[in-house]
């Protein structure tokens, strides 16, 4: 596993490249310190699957027990967290964590990363941040007098967009095409990304100075928006007792599948059936978020594909060939929440997004699957 990791002092300038020079000296566009090697034992990693697509569900749901297993010796969180990150994972999507500092959001990123045996890359956003110093830039070389792409840390499998609402609208709006298509254009030149591509995004609620609200065109990119929240009184002593046996800080993570096997499972849920009564079911539950008059708007068409993926995706990690109502309901309120917009006398009401789910979710019938065809 490689890591990009945003550092203004750094001098790998070879990297990225640079603008120019001054007075002798390069003007760096954007500095990154590169730290890597392979996590774990590449021989112990899952082969399970493959780019062809031969990992079956009950592989694919070992594999996903494997990753958030081993992410779980590493991060103190709710088994019911890492399985929603998962999900954003199987379901080709983007995941949003939203939770105050400290409670382990990075180091989550960080892990999956490396338990998935994936290039990580992380950016701080922060106000000064520029969209270039993301997707990357054009520079000129001195040697020959042209103009070559440097990319920007955005190229890389698993990339942790960290604070995300610090950075101005044009920086966010960078992302909009990389999270969507895959690609990115810098002067009218398309450049596609890795794959697979997978944006973990985090910011922190409870500031609003020097922070800019995430716009909803790019709030409804998100597959998933969970949080990890306060661990337990044992999940607290559990941290404690995992600081005090080990001299580094970061904890380690074995590598369990490689980018041959994730790519394997993503291609698995596509398999997954989903029966026409399910279909209208979640048709009905988007629908019914339109219609209800806490909401202004509601969940967009791109959101109803999303809960149909996710409840895909949850169906593999049940292991299972098939979706259930349950599976759409289990997957609801962290797909489709974060996708609404209140009217104004429900937000001054403190009206709760999830709760509108929760509604939604109990007024629409709930669909019999016939166990026999199941």
């Amino acid at each position: 596993m490689s890591e990009w990791t945003v550092d203004f002092e750094s001098t790998a300038l070879a990297r990225l490249g640079y603008l120019g020079s001054f007075s002798g000296w390069p003007v760096p566009l954007l500095c990154v310190s590169i730290a890597g090697g392979d996590v774990g034992d590449p021989d112990n990693a899952f082969r399970g699957g493959s780019r062809g697509g031969d990992m079956d569900v009950p592989e694919a749901a070992a594999a996903c027990s494997r990753v958030v297993d081993e992410v779980g010796g590493a991060v103190v969180a709710d088994r019911e967290f890492l399985d929603r990150v998962t999900l954003g994972i199987l379901a080709r999507g983007h995941v949003l964590l939203e939770d105050v500092p400290g409670t382990g959001k990075t180091l989550s990123a960080r892990s999956f990363a490396a338990a998935l045996g994936l290039e990580f890359s992380r950016v701080q956003f922060t106000p000064d941040l520029l969209p270039s110093d993301v997707t990357g830039t054009n520079v000129f070389d001195e040697g020959d007098g042209s103009f070559a792409f440097s990319p920007g840390p955005i190229f890389a499998n698993v990339v942790l967009a960290d604070e995300i609402n610090r950075a101005p609208p044009k920086t966010q709006a960078a992302l909009l095409e990389a999270m969507e298509e895959g690609q990115v254009t810098v002067d009218g030149e398309t450049h596609d990304l890795p794959d697979p591509f997978y944006v973990i995004a985090t910011q922190n609620p409870v500031e609003s100075e020097g922070a800019f609200p995430l716009p909803e065109a790019q709030l409804d990119r998100f597959t998933i928006k969970t949080a990890i929240g306060y661990p337990g009184d044992e999940g607290e002593v559990e941290l404690l007792r995992r600081r005090a046996g080990r001299v580094e800080q970061a904890p380690t993570v074995e590598r369990v599948l490689d980018p041959d096997a994730v790519a394997g499972l993503r291609e698995v849920p596509e398999r997954v059936r989903v029966d026409d009564d399910l279909l209208k079911y979640m048709a009905s539950i988007a629908r019914a978020t339109r219609e209800d008059r806490r909401v202004d708007v509601g969940v967009s068409p791109r959101g109803t594909q999303r809960l149909f993926e996710t409840a895909r995706a949850a169906a593999v990690v049940a292991g299972r060939e098939f979706v259930t109502p349950d599976d759409v309901k289990r997957v609801a309120e962290p797909a489709l929440a974060h996708r609404l917009v209140l009217t104004p006398d429900a937000a001054v009401n403190d009206t709760d997004k999830q709760d509108v789910i929760a509604d939604v979710l109990d007024r629409i019938a709930v669909p019999t699957v016939d166990a026999a065809e199941a």
